[in-house]
C-alpha cells in the first residue's frame, strides 16, 4: 500500500492532480487517500491550488506542491570563490550572496563565512532559522557524500576527512548534504536544459579540472565516489611539469586554467579568459591547445559512456569558442561517428550559478523523496510510524 510519501510523488511528477485521480491511479479506498491528502496538506508539504475540469457535479481541487512553507540553504564553493543562496523548496532563489574566496583559507574560515552568509539571506527575507528544511554544499574535492566529510582533494590543504556536515549542523538541525562541485554542476545543467537526454557530462575547467556524470537522470559518483578524475590521467609522463595530484603529465598539468596561467605568465585563469576576449594571439592558441589536450580524454569518455550531451563549464568556458573548439576538434576525430552522431559539445548555460542550482536540486530531492516525507510525517504530534507507511 502506499505511503503518504509515494502518493506525494504522484503529485510531484504530475501522475495525479486530483484525489479522484489518485484513488483511481493507484486503487486505494477513498478514505485512505484522503487521509494521505490531509496529512500532507497539514504538514505543509501540498495545497489546493486550484479546481479541475468536472466531469459533472463539483469540480475538483487540484493538488500542488506547497513550494513557500519551507526553504533550502545552498552553497557552492570553489577554489577561489564561494556563493551560497536561499531557495523555496521548488529550488528557486529568494537570495543570493557571492565572495572572491580562496578554499586553501581552510575549513573553519570559509565555513564560517558560509553559516554567517546563511543567516544574512533568511534575515534579508525575514524568514526565520525553523523554515529551513535542508542544506547542500559543494566541494571541489572528492567528497563523502554519506558522511558529509571531504575524501581528498588537491586543492583544498587541511580539509581531508574534515567533518563538514557537523561544522554546518552546529548552528542548523536539518539534513546537510555534501556533494563534489562538478557533480553538483552537471546536475544543475541537465535539471535545468536537459531531461530529456539520458547522459550528460560536464567538464569544469578553472584552476583544476573537473567532471559531473549524470546517468540516468542520476549523479554517477563510483565506488570509491571519484568518478570524474579525468583531471588526473596522465598523458605525458615525462613532462616536467608536476601535477598538483604529485603526477607526472597529467591533464590538469597541461590543459588546466591554472596551467595556461602558468604558460602565459598570468596570474589565474581568469587572467587568461581576460586576454582572450581581449584577443590576445598567443592566449588564444594555448588555450585552443588546451582544449585539444583535454579532447583526448574526452573521447575516450565519448566512446565509455556515449553520452547526449558535453558541457564545458568553468572559468575557460568563457573563453567563447576558443578552448570548445580544440575539444570539438579532437572528440570527433577521435571518436566513431556514430557516437557523435547525435552528441552536442556546448558551454555552460548556468554559468557560475550550476553548483547553486545543481545544489538545490539535491536537497530539494532529498526532502521530498518518499522515505524523508513519511519519516518527516512520523514524528509529527498525533502520527505514528505505522499511520505513516499503513
Amino acid at each position: 500500500m502506499l505511503t503518504a510519501g509515494q502518493i506525494l510523488q504522484l503529485i510531484r511528477d504530475g501522475s495525479c492532480r486530483t484525489r479522484k485521480e489518485l484513488i483511481e491511479f493507484t486503487g486505494l479506498s477513498r478514505s485512505t487517500i484522503t487521509d494521505r491528502v490531509d496529512r500532507l496538506i497539514d504538514a505543509g508539504y501540498i495545497h489546493e491550488s486550484g479546481v479541475g475540469t468536472s466531469g459533472g457535479g463539483r469540480p475538483p481541487s487540484v493538488l500542488d506542491v506547497d513550494a513557500t512553507r519551507r526553504l533550502m540553504l545552498v552553497a557552492d564553493l570553489g577554489a577561489t570563490h564561494a556563493r551560497v543562496a536561499l531557495t523555496d523548496l521548488a529550488a528557486r532563489p529568494m537570495a543570493e550572496e557571492h565572495t572572491e574566496m580562496r578554499i586553501e583559507l581552510g575549513p573553519d574560515a570559509v565555513l564560517s563565512w558560509v553559516r554567517e552568509a546563511f543567516q544574512r539571506m533568511l534575515d534579508r527575507v525575514g524568514r526565520p532559522t525553523g523554515e529551513v528544511c535542508g542544506i547542500g554544499l559543494d566541494l571541489p574535492g572528492s567528497v563523502d557524500h554519506t558522511t558529509g566529510r571531504v575524501i581528498r582533494s588537491f586543492l583544498m590543504p587541511g580539509w581531508d576527512d574534515h567533518p563538514v556536515r557537523e561544522a554546518i549542523g552546529s548552528t542548523f538541525d536539518v539534513p546537510i548534504l555534501v556533494e563534489n562541485d562538478a557533480n553538483a554542476m552537471a546536475l544543475g545543467e541537465w535539471w535545468s536544459f536537459w531531461r530529456g537526454t539520458d547522459s550528460l557530462v560536464l567538464i569544469k575547467v578553472s584552476t583544476g579540472i573537473g567532471t559531473g556524470i549524470i546517468l540516468d537522470g542520476q549523479i554517477y559518483r563510483g565506488v570509491e565516489e571519484a568518478a570524474g578524475n579525468i583531471g588526473h590521467v596522465r598523458l605525458r609522463e615525462t613532462d616536467d611539469r608536476v601535477c598538483t595530484c604529485g603526477s607526472r603529465g597529467c591533464v590538469a598539468s597541461l590543459a588546466s586554467g591554472h596551467a595556461v596561467a602558468t604558460d602565459l605568465d598570468v596570474s589565474s585563469s581568469r587572467e587568461v579568459v581576460r586576454l582572450v576576449q581581449a584577443g590576445d594571439p598567443g592566449a588564444i592558441a594555448r588555450v585552443q591547445e588546451a582544449g585539444r589536450t583535454l579532447g583526448v580524454v574526452l573521447a575516450t569518455a565519448v566512446s565509455l559512456l556515449n553520452p547526449g550531451v558535453l558541457v564545458l563549464a568553468g572559468d575557460m568556458a568563457e573563453t567563447r569558442e576558443h578552448y570548445l573548439t580544440g575539444i570539438r576538434e579532437i572528440v570527433y576525430r577521435r571518436s566513431l561517428p556514430y557516437t557523435t552522431r547525435n552528441l552536442e559539445i556546448v558551454t555552460s548555460s548556468l554559468g557560475d550559478r550550476a553548483g547553486i542550482v545543481g545544489m538545490a536540486v539535491i536537497v530539494m530531492e532529498h526532502v521530498l523523496s518518499p522515505a524523508s516525507v513519511d519519516a518527516a510525517l512520523a514524528e509529527r504530534p498525533g502520527s505514528s510510524a505505522e499511520g505513516a507507511v499503513s
